[in-house]
């Protein structure tokens, strides 16, 4: 086999999913089925339907990673992001998933995962520069 290498700025998705494919036929046949899932609890506005923020994760190999929460600024302080992280647990649980993960950088809410019981499994220094990415992990009973 003959093989070459081919940069590209800014590939599709489907670009991107050419070259996950492979990858995910790999773990498979190592790992089993991860019984790959998508997932979102949209936030709308009443009056217009307009998405204004929410919660999309996905299930894989029975954990729960939270990609995105995103709560809007007026509706902050009012335990959105709280009733959100249980929406999102009771449906982990639903699922028979043992964990949900996330990460979130310093100055977004890591003080709000640990009060919900997340605890830091590590951290990427520098990301953004001057900043962390920390991750977390809770374990559901």
């Amino acid at each position: 086999m003959t093989v070459r290498i081919e940069f590209k700025s800014n590939p599709s998705e489907d670009e991107r999913l050419e070259i996950l494919e492979p990858l995910k036929a790999y773990n498979a046949a190592r790992a089993g089925d991860g019984q790959s899932e998508k997932f979102a609890f949209f936030v709308r506005d009443q009056t217009t339907e307009a998405v204004i923020g929410g919660l999309h994760g996905r299930i894989l190999y029975c954990w729960l990673f939270i990609e995105l929460l995103v709560i809007p600024e007026q509706a902050r302080g009012q335990r959105m992001g709280s009733q959100l992280m249980d929406m999102a647990e009771e449906y982990a649980r639903k699922k028979g998933c043992i964990g949900v993960w996330l990460d979130t950088f310093d100055f977004q809410a890591p003080d709000f995962y640990r009060k919900h019981g997340y605890q830091a499994f590590g951290q990427l220094e520098d990301y953004p520069l001057g900043h962390q990415r920390l991750f977390f992990q809770k374990r559901l009973d």
